[in-house]
């Protein structure tokens, strides 16, 4: 397909509405704005989330602690469940994916130290703790971080 080929889809362009421009146009004297009230002056309507004087949503419901926009939200696994793979292999995210021990990566991989290891492995996550980091070693693997 070249860009000289592309059509938009049935009906997905429409005229723009001329509103205002006489009786003839269908849309003249009032423009589709109805007589009088808020919505037909000029920057007339309310504000988003007001609810017409009901105390709105956004203030009825409670406030409590902090949420951080910036943190980094791990998927995690612990040490004891690598045990699942054989010797040798080279553990990454697409592989914890595939086994079914990580359902979704959010911001990458996390690797508990809760359990043993007993299988040589090289794990690749985003992060380790230190005592998965020692279990990791003190099986004969090696542990390298991704970014």
């Amino acid at each position: 397909m070249q860009i000289h080929e592309l059509v938009p889809a049935p009906d997905s362009n429409k005229p723009v509405k001329r509103v205002g421009r006489g009786h003839g146009s269908g849309n003249g004297k009032t423009a589709g704005k109805g007589h009088k009230g808020q919505n037909a002056r000029s920057g007339g309507g309310v504000r988003i989330g007001f609810e017409g004087g009901q105390m709105p949503l956004a203030r009825r419901i409670p406030k409590r602690g902090f949420n951080n926009i910036f943190a980094k939200n791990y998927a995690v696994v612990n040490v004891g469940d690598l045990n699942k793979f054989t010797e040798g292999t080279v553990v990454d995210t697409e592989l914890l994916c595939a086994s079914g021990l990580v359902k979704k990566v959010c911001d990458g991989v996390k690797i508990l130290g809760d359990g043993e290891l007993n299988v040589k492995l090289t794990v690749k996550a985003a992060k380790f703790t230190k005592t998965a980091l020692e279990k990791i070693e003190k099986a004969g693997g090696t542990a390298e971080q991704e970014s």
